[in-house]
């Protein structure tokens, strides 16, 4: 079995970033279509903390908008911003544990540390329940101890 290391901390640090990345994006798609416009993306660096100029969004906008329609998805928004974040072990476990859980979870379903547990008895990792919960308290944005299914599959389709 592939061993994880002792301490996830570093990775939950990750994903709670991810997480944070994802609720800033919602906080500037005005009519949560999923996608945004260059005004908003310089929104929602000026919220994290940066202050871009307008060169630098409109850089931003053509690096990160892979299809050409002149905006950006929250996907392409996530993998523009974690493409240098190094996930470890947990990266793979994660897409591992995704394909698992989405025969059994339905889109507006919730995920929980039991279920995630529930599913690494098929993976060759050993991590336990508490290990688990801490994965998903990182992803966890309202603080109800589960991640909805949604949430989850965007922070894999952004490791990918």
């Amino acid at each position: 079995m592939a061993q994880v290391p002792g301490s996830l901390s570093t990775e939950t640090e990750a994903l709670s970033h991810l997480m944070s990345l994802v609720e800033a994006f919602r906080a500037f798609d005005g009519d949560n279509d999923g996608l945004i416009a260059a005004a908003e993306l310089g929104g929602i660096m000026g919220s994290l903390g940066y202050n871009p100029s307008e060169h630098d969004v409109k850089t931003m906008m053509q690096q990160g908008d892979t299809n050409r329609d002149g905006l950006l998805s929250i996907v392409e928004f996530l993998k523009m911003n974690t493409q240098d974040m190094d996930l470890g072990v947990l990266g793979p476990f994660l897409k591992n544990a995704f394909t698992l859980l989405e025969a059994d979870v339905g889109e507006d379903d919730k995920v929980t540390g039991e279920e995630l547990y529930g599913v690494i008895g098929n993976m060759e990792m050993e991590l336990s329940l508490d290990d688990c919960q801490d994965i998903i308290a990182a992803m966890d944005g309202d603080g109800d101890g589960c991640v909805s299914f949604e949430d989850f599959k965007l922070i894999v389709q952004s490791l990918l």
